[in-house]
C-alpha cells in the first residue's frame, strides 16, 4: 500500500474542476461554488468550503477483493476522464455501533458493495479517503474521475449502491459532480 496522502477539497473560485451540480442527497448540500481545487501536500487556497480526508488501508476488503481492484481499476488523472464526482459521505452512529465484521457484512456479503463497484472498472477510477478520526462533518470522501461516456454507468452504480442494505446506515450524502475544461 501507498503512504497515506492527505487531501483537499476546497470550492471556490479557482481550482481545475468546474462544479456543474451540487445536490443534497440525504441531509444538507454544500454552497455552490464555481470550481474545486484538489490539493494533496500544503496548505489548501481559500474557499467557500474545504474538505479533507487521508488515504488509507483498505478496511472492508479480502484479499482476493484487493487483489480484483488493483487488477482492473485504472489510475487517477487519466486525459479522458474529464468529468468527476466528489461524493461526501456521514454514516450513521448505528452503523458504528456494529462490530467490524458486522460492517462487513453488510457492506459486501449482502450489499455487494466491492461487487458492484468493480462491475463499472476500468471505466470509472476511484479513490477513498476517510475523515471521520479528522473530526469533519463526514466520515469519507470518494472521488471519482470517469469519461464523459461514462456518466451514465456512473449514475447506474451510484442508484444500485444506493439500492442496498449499507445505504440505510447513510446519514448524510451529497453528490457534488465536475467536469474538467
Amino acid at each position: 500500500m501507498a503512504a497515506p496522502m492527505t487531501v483537499a477539497f476546497t470550492a471556490g473560485d479557482s481550482g481545475d474542476w468546474r462544479i456543474t451540480a451540487v445536490t443534497g442527497v440525504s441531509g444538507p448540500p454544500l454552497p455552490v461554488a464555481p470550481r474545486l481545487a484538489v490539493t494533496t501536500g500544503g496548505p489548501p487556497p481559500p474557499g467557500t468550503w474545504t474538505l479533507t480526508g487521508t488515504t488509507s488501508n483498505v478496511r472492508y476488503a479480502t484479499s482476493s477483493e484487493m487483489g480484483q481492484l488493483a487488477a482492473r481499476q485504472e489510475g487517477l488523472g487519466r486525459p479522458q476522464a474529464r468529468r468527476a464526482a466528489l461524493i461526501p459521505i456521514r454514516k450513521s452512529e448505528a452503523w458504528w455501533d456494529l462490530a467490524q465484521d458486522e460492517r462487513r457484512a453488510i457492506f459486501e456479503e449482502r450489499s455487494r458493495h466491492t461487487a458492484i463497484g468493480m462491475d463499472y472498472l476500468p471505466a470509472i477510477a476511484r479513490r477513498l479517503h476517510h475523515c471521520r478520526e479528522l473530526g469533519g462533518a463526514y466520515d469519507f470522501l470518494t472521488w471519482f474521475e470517469f469519461s464523459p461516456d461514462a456518466e451514465t454507468e456512473f449514475d447506474a452504480m451510484l442508484a444500485r449502491l444506493r439500492a442496498t442494505e449499507e445505504w440505510r446506515f447513510v446519514a448524510a450524502e451529497v453528490d457534488i459532480r465536475l467536469a474538467r475544461d
